[in-house]
């Protein structure tokens, strides 16, 4: 098996090829060009009709702004996120089936993963949609950056040309049937493929997909799309559902998108909901998601919510939340909290933690209490 390893010059070169030409770089597979463009949902759909041996279904459309290299999942450097591994280190060949590690020679044997290219200083600029095709049925979606190397374990990819972003959209929105049931993960595969989407079609179908008549696993997944990728408008459409969704657990993962966003007012958005919902669950949801924040900021406003906060149940998550934050700050506030607090629960809750840091400060407070 031939491996083309990629100059730093033929890497720009690809990088710069729009995504309606644009194919994956493919070892152990076939890539056969069809014409997609306008006729996207009919050219899919013929081909899905006629094939009953496994094989996939391909195209490239622009990806939404940010550091997305998205190959392999598990090790070297990469984190994965329902799926969707952004790579900050050395790019591995990808099993584009889900079988990551490197590719495999005639004799059965694993090959060591090599780089397939330079990483780029800058995110990729299109996105590479997959869809795993078997017995008339798409069985799988995966996204992959073209910068990716992926063995096709001997499978024709059917590469579609001149694909828009808003037809691509439309055509995995398909996947997303109210009906669904919760672990349909083809249903989550569609959501995140579509998040990735540059085109602001992306945008409308999350927020459509987020709305009350969706299924609640759906409209979760959505929220945390928008929070996650979808800029400005994205954590716009996620304060909103947390402040008005009729499901506390829709809100809950409002609290997570938030956290996510990169929107500058993100850790302040979170402390108006700790300080000010009306709900208990969103209050202690907020303020654990301020203790990942981290921070002078999120420590004052967790420690203020064991003092304040009406409800024990939140102050009890706060005082866990307070756990969270890096030993040299947590531990001498649940110190403080186990020695002040006026409630009982929340100085056990304290305490509780505190045996869980194994710090030698913690240590010395129980010996100091143990011997009174």
């Amino acid at each position: 098996m031939t491996r083309i390893v990629l100059t730093s010059t033929l890497a720009a070169l690809v990088a710069s090829i729009p995504a309606a030409a644009q194919q994956p770089q493919v070892v152990n597979g076939r890539v056969a060009p069809e014409a997609g463009g306008a006729a996207l949902d009919r050219t899919f759909h013929a081909i899905v009709a006629a094939q009953t041996d496994p094989a996939w279904i391909g195209y490239a459309v622009p990806i939404v702004s940010g550091d997305r290299t998205i190959c392999c999942s598990g090790g070297d450097g990469t984190w994965i996120s329902d799926g969707v591994a952004f790579s900050s280190g050395r790019l591995s060949p990808c099993g584009i089936d889900g079988s990551d590690r490197g590719t495999r020679t005639q004799a059965g044997q694993q090959t060591p993963s090599q780089p397939a290219a330079p990483i780029k200083l800058e995110g990729p600029d299109n996105l590479l949609v997959l869809y795993r095709v078997e017995q008339k049925s798409v069985q799988k979606i995966r996204v992959f950056s073209p910068d990716c190397e992926l063995d096709a374990g001997g499978r024709t990819i059917h590469w579609l040309q001149d694909v828009t972003g808003a037809d691509s959209v439309a055509l995995l929105s398909t996947f997303v049937g109210r009906d669904e049931e919760k672990s349909n993960h083809l249903v989550d595969q569609a959501i995140t493929a579509i998040a990735l989407h540059k085109d602001p079609a992306a945008d409308v179908a999350l927020e459509r997909f987020a709305a009350s008549q969706q299924p609640e696993s759906v409209r979760k997944k959505a929220v945390f799309w928008l929070g996650q990728a979808r800029g400005r408008r994205g954590f716009e459409a996620v304060v909103k559902v947390a402040q008005s969704d009729a499901s506390d657990e829709v809100r809950k993962s409002a609290m997570f998108a938030i956290s996510q966003s990169r929107e500058p007012e993100g850790t302040e958005t979170l402390i108006q909901f700790a300080k000010q919902d009306s709900s208990a669950k969103i209050r202690g949801e907020a303020i654990f998601w301020l203790s990942q924040k981290a921070g002078r900021k999120a420590a004052a406003e967790i420690t203020a919510a064991i003092e304040s906060d009406p409800d024990t149940d939140v102050k009890k998550r706060a005082v866990f939340a307070l756990s969270q934050l890096p030993k040299d700050e947590a531990v001498p506030l649940l110190i403080d909290v186990a020695k002040t607090n006026r409630n009982a629960a929340v100085r056990k809750q304290a305490m509780f933690w505190l045996g869980q840091s194994h710090d030698p400060r913690a240590l010395e407070f129980f010996a100091q209490v143990l011997t009174k």
